[in-house]
């Protein structure tokens, strides 16, 4: 038996703000392998999240393969589009969404985990961040502000966190986020820089794998994940087409579940993926493999051929 054993470490999950995506199916994943997890969560989205544990919306989603149910060690405020708390707009700062949430930037995560849990607090973190404002539209219809918040909640937010949550990491430490393959294909409908930020993700994740390998002792990977209905993949609004699309010329004909993410995170983060560091993995039921798509009509077979 070689099991996935993260019993002793703790991971934080950023950008867990329901059960419907793969940042909850990462943090759940987690769990079930033995880790304490803690998220962290967008302000607007923190309320409801929080109130929809309370009432024991989400306690389905919780329930484990052996019929326990894990718990959430700790959820914080988080806003990945600003480093420091003077960096924040005062309006925003002071919207009825932020005002009392302390401070809910990156470095003041950084605070409130050493504050928590001491100086060395965290064996695992996963970067499950990203924002396209203007994600619908077309590439050459891209405001300056539309690309840049892309690529700065998208992919900056991994760098910012590096360099914060880094120093408080125990040696040994998995780092990891995820992209999608529009990195490196066209993807009509997939707009707004969402692509170039991608792109920018994927590149920082093989020198920073080098710069926190050789500085921390630890690894960083990125997990391009299929194409998955979550509540906020819809804001791209053919979400469905795509699910659909894949799911029909993969590799393997069929849907992407969010818990192939979420144990494929689990992988990374083990001492069995100890080798494995500066790494794009595809989770995808191998569509990324495929040069052609699958019409079978086309081709003279059966569809179920």
């Amino acid at each position: 038996m070689l099991p996935i054993d993260l019993s002793g470490k703790r991971a934080l999950v950023a950008g867990v703000a329901d059960d419907g995506g793969f940042g909850f199916a990462i943090a759940k994943a987690l769990a079930q392998a033995g880790a304490s997890v803690c998220v962290a969560t967008w302000p607007p989205a923190l309320n409801i999240f929080l109130t929809m544990l309370e009432r024991g919306k989400l306690d389905e989603s919780r329930t484990l393969p052996d019929g326990s149910m894990f718990s959430f060690e700790k959820i914080y405020p988080l806003d990945a589009a600003y480093d420091t708390l003077d960096s924040v707009p005062a309006d925003v700062r002071e919207s009825k969404r932020y005002a009392d949430l302390g401070d809910f930037t990156i470095s003041g995560l950084k605070a409130r985990l050493v504050e928590d849990f001491g100086e060395q607090p965290l064996d695992i973190v996963f970067h499950s961040l990203a924002n396209g404002p203007e994600v619908k539209k077309p590439l050459l219809e891209v405001s300056r502000k539309g690309y840049l918040e892309a690529v700065g909640t998208s992919a900056y937010s991994l760098l910012s966190l590096l360099q914060q949550l880094g120093p408080i990491m125990r040696p040994g430490g998995s780092v990891c986020s995820l992209t999608y393959m529009a990195s490196e294909r066209v993807i009509p409908g997939y707009g707004g820089g969402m692509s170039s930020a991608k792109a920018a993700l994927e590149s920082d994740t093989r020198t920073l794998a080098f710069e926190a390998g050789h500085k921390w002792g630890l690894r960083v990977n990125t997990i391009s994940a299929g194409p998955y209905a979550s509540r906020a993949a819809k804001a791209i609004g053919i979400i469905q087409a795509m699910v659909d699309y894949c799911a029909t010329n993969a590799a393997l004909p069929e849907t992407l579940e969010a818990m192939d993410v979420g144990y494929t995170a689990a992988f990374l983060a083990s001492p069995l993926a100890a080798g494995i560091t500066g790494t794009t993995l595809y989770v995808d039921k191998g569509y990324h493999a495929m040069g052609m798509a699958v019409d079978p009509s086309s081709l003279g077979v059966a569809a179920d051929s």
